[in-house]
């Protein structure tokens, strides 16, 4: 938020402060005995060691702020367009077990939300450079969400989940094959589930030089990645709530300014707002 005041993108009017999601909620995706087990600091080390954070209540609290920011994030969306978590993006928390840095599933949890509020059709677009397998299978068997993940095939997980569509792009794929990609698969989806509501995992990970990700797209490809996606949900008015996800480029500068290019770029919807 620091940088994205500094540089006038947002306002302090702009900002909203998440508190740690209710255990009611977050029971809406997650399962009772893995609720359990984070309310009391219980998960087997089995888990703890494939989440890859050690356990703690500090943790557990992190992720519930984090859980919110997104419900928050897609419910104000519904009202001016657009919304952001500065955070989120936690898609590889399933129902029942936490692994990859996430033990709830925030993109999961503001879908769960926005149907129990009355939404019919939500999208989740998930671009981060790994495969969210969380949210695959947490929406498997659920018509009114679809899940369409666009992600490097040879990173984590290793075994991946059948979301509604997946996309697995070779080994240094560049930044043109991948937009053409999207275009093409955006082209489909937006007609196919004419979503109520979008939730966009935007991770730059995909970002050539990344040290988890093994795709090649150059800053600027990023930018019109993040374009191609906020385009099409204007063009079908389709509000949309956006997690941060992933990024993990030696050069934090590379970081953070392809995350301000994500906000800079939906500014697309400030006329949404008048």
């Amino acid at each position: 938020p620091a940088c994205l005041l500094a540089t006038g993108i947002v306002s302090p009017t702009d900002l909203f402060e998440p508190h740690p999601l209710g255990w009611e909620a977050v029971a809406a995706v997650h399962t009772p005995d893995y609720i359990t087990a984070l309310r009391r600091c219980e998960l087997p080390a089995g888990m703890v060691r494939r989440i890859g954070f050690p356990l703690s209540l500090r943790l557990v609290q992190r992720e519930r702020v984090i859980a919110c920011g997104s419900v928050l994030a897609a419910r104000i969306a519904e009202k001016t367009g657009v919304a952001f978590n500065t955070a989120g993006g936690t898609h590889h928390a399933f129902a029942d077990r936490g692994e990859g840095f996430c033990l709830l599933n925030d993109l999961a949890l503001a879908a769960a939300d926005a149907l129990q509020r009355g939404i019919q059709r939500v999208l989740i677009i998930d671009l981060d450079v790994h495969q969210g397998n969380g949210t695959a299978e947490i929406f498997a068997q659920n018509p009114r969400v679809f899940t369409f993940s666009m992600h490097a095939a040879g990173t984590f997980p290793l075994i991946k989940t059948r979301s509604d569509l997946d996309i697995a792009l070779p080994d240094h794929c560049k930044g043109t094959d991948y937009l053409e990609a999207l275009d093409r698969a955006l082209s489909q989806i937006f007609p196919l589930h004419q979503p109520e509501l979008v939730l966009y995992n935007a991770g730059v990970d995909v970002l050539h030089g990344d040290k988890t990700g093994r795709l090649c797209l150059e800053p600027e490809e990023c930018r019109l990645r993040d374009r191609l996606v906020f385009e099409a949900c204007l063009r079908w008015n389709s509000p949309v709530a956006v997690a941060m996800g992933g990024g993990y480029h030696p050069d934090l500068h590379r970081i953070i300014e392809a995350h301000t290019a994500t906000f800079e770029e939906a500014r697309i919807f400030m006329p949404m707002r008048s």
